[in-house]
């Protein structure tokens, strides 16, 4: 799998970061979320200041009420990714598809 780095929201080195593949997903670098599986990770909301334009995490985000989502998608198993990214120990990267923002105001969804 090959990344391509968007963005970080980062302090002391850690994450969280966005990753966009070559598989036309979005790879994403979170914070463990401790009472969930190895598919859930917690990002800041500016994180997704760094997604491409007209685009959106294709995975339902979970408002935890304090400027962070919790999200779901696919643990990444890629050793080359998984080389380059490195997470650090209480943290996760997980794979999602990359979705078409659609907004109700965009007159070209209208027919």
């Amino acid at each position: 799998m090959l990344l391509r780095l968007l963005g970080t929201d980062t302090r002391n080195n850690g994450s969280p970061t966005l990753f966009a593949s070559d598989r036309d997903t979005y790879v994403v670098l979170g914070w463990e979320v401790l009472e969930r599986d190895s598919r859930h990770i917690e990002i800041p909301h500016r994180l997704l200041t760094y997604l491409e334009q007209g685009t959106c995490l294709g995975t339902l985000l979970r408002d935890t009420g304090h400027g962070t989502f919790v999200l779901t998608g696919e643990p990444v198993t890629d050793p080359a990714a998984l080389a380059r990214i490195n997470p650090p120990t209480g943290e996760r990267t997980i794979e999602v598809p990359i979705g078409k923002e659609i907004r109700p105001d965009d007159v070209s969804t209208h027919c």
